[in-house]
């Protein structure tokens, strides 16, 4: 089995490999062009999306920086994602992001992590974890969330929270470690 197939079935793998670090390097070029792109160049915006990532619904918008180990290659948008400037991936791993999601300026999502056992954490090596994001959350300013976590629809993650654990539906969970505080109670307009 390659480093790349270990990688993409969520095995422990080396991510210097010379075919994954071939790979990414021209989805690193393609981004940087991205970022290039004036404010009012939205169909190209668009074009970028819609052919880089794993998948991007309708009406999604992102604002310019947008920082991806990937370029975005492993994100899975859902349909009117907004995504305020400065939105880190670490997309060695997927991130699946539902409809109508909100991210604040300065989110960060890892899906890399690096075995806790030294002598491979040494040789360099890496695992991912995907990340779920449920319909309809919102990620505020600043709020980093950790491989292998999932977070519930409808979901609201208060500005600077560290998410190491999963959240459920329909809750305001806030702080470092991230916790629950609250059920949501949603009405319709």
């Amino acid at each position: 089995m390659t480093e790349y197939e270990k990688m993409t079935r969520g095995l422990v793998y080396d991510p210097l490999d010379d075919e994954i670090m071939r790979e990414q390097s021209m989805y690193q070029e393609r981004l940087w062009e991205f970022n290039q792109l004036k404010p009012a160049d939205h169909e190209k915006k668009q074009a970028y999306m819609k052919e880089v990532f794993a998948a991007c619904g309708e009406g999604c918008y992102i604002e310019l920086p947008f920082r991806a180990n990937w370029g975005g290659a492993h994100l899975h948008l859902g349909s009117h994602v907004y995504a305020n400037s400065n939105l880190t991936l670490v997309d060695d791993g997927h991130i699946y992001v539902g409809d109508r999601v909100m991210f604040g300026p300065n989110v960060t999502i890892a899906t890399a992590n690096h075995p806790l056992e030294a002598d491979l954490r040494a040789k360099g090596l890496q695992i991912n974890k995907d990340v779920y994001i449920g319909d309809n959350a919102w990620i505020a300013a600043g709020v980093i969330i950790v491989p292998g976590v999932r977070i519930g629809k409808n979901a609201v993650i208060g500005a600077g929270s560290v998410v190491t654990k999963d959240i459920p539906d329909n809750v305001l969970a806030v702080g470092n470690p991230c916790c629950v505080i609250r059920e949501l109670v949603h009405t319709n307009p």
